[in-house]
């Protein structure tokens, strides 16, 4: 008994140990972004063009592009994932199959983002003809976002009791009823907590867009979903990496990186808001 006490003790102290490291790495990074960044984040930087060469105005174009980009994203991952992952896990038979399509699916989940820019192009830009396009650059975030949502959203499923479902079954009630009344509500706050999770990552991504249909310079905001886009984790990538006067422009590649991190910040706050709200109306 007295041996179990210790070794509980010692787990607890390195897992407060190892939160502490993780946290204190990710505050140094933010203070180092923040510091850096914090002097060049201002109105205008977020509502205009940028211009001289990058070398000054704003972000405007990117902020604009990232929002249709994550939003085109979300309508074609969020229902087919969640769909595959209700068919997963309520009508589909524990078989051989089933449980090579679950494992297909986190393998999926494991593959470089680069792949799957590679297969946008292939699939999106070239065979459907679809052109570089914010469309296709969103299809393309969309196939990556798939085994995420629908392996959370199998997981939130499962966390619901079985005998839910076989109550509302013995009063007669149709297993589609079940699943859209019972099942789905109480699963709401997981699913929706992985989808947004998901969406925020998706957000940040650079390398599926890199073929796809993202920009370095476009002259006004993209608004049509067969033109051409600039997109935030591209724009920080260009100005920390490839432009002609880095030195001039760390500044604001340190300021967008703030913005990045802020709207991801957003969406994950928003996650939690949703997750938390409908514990409270359970």
């Amino acid at each position: 008994m007295i041996m179990k006490k210790w070794l509980n003790s010692i787990y607890w102290i390195l897992l407060c140990g190892s939160t502490f490291i993780v946290c204190l790495f990710l505050g140094v990074i933010l203070w180092d972004i923040f510091a850096k960044g914090f002097s060049s984040l201002n109105l205008p930087f977020l509502i205009q063009f940028p211009s001289n060469g990058m070398t000054q105005g704003g972000i405007l174009p990117a902020i604009v592009g990232t929002v249709i980009l994550t939003f085109i994203t979300t309508l074609f991952s969020v229902p087919i994932g969640v769909a595959c992952a209700i068919y997963l896990n309520e009508y589909a038979k524990p078989t051989t199959m089933t449980n090579i399509i679950r494992a297909s699916i986190r393998n999926l989940a494991g593959i470089p983002s680069i792949i799957y820019g590679l297969f946008g192009l292939a699939l999106f830009v070239q065979t459907m003809h679809l052109g570089t396009s914010i469309l296709s650059a969103g299809l393309t975030l969309g196939l990556l976002s798939l085994p995420y949502i629908i392996t959370t959203t199998e997981e939130a499923l499962k966390r619901i009791p079985n005998s839910l479902r076989e109550a509302t079954l013995a009063l007669g009630v149709t297993q589609a009823e079940t699943i859209k009344d019972v099942v789905l509500p109480k699963a709401l706050p997981g699913i929706l907590t992985g989808v947004i999770l998901t969406l925020s990552r998706a957000a940040g991504e650079t390398a599926p867009i890199l073929f796809t249909g993202v920009a370095f310079y476009i002259n006004g905001v993209s608004t049509s979903p067969n033109q051409e886009f600039m997109a935030l984790p591209y724009h920080l990538y260009m100005l920390s990496t490839q432009h002609n006067a880095i030195e001039q422009v760390r500044p604001l590649a340190y300021a967008t990186a703030m913005v990045l991190i802020l709207l991801v910040f957003v969406l994950n706050s928003v996650a939690i808001y949703v997750r938390y709200k409908n514990r409270t109306q359970d």
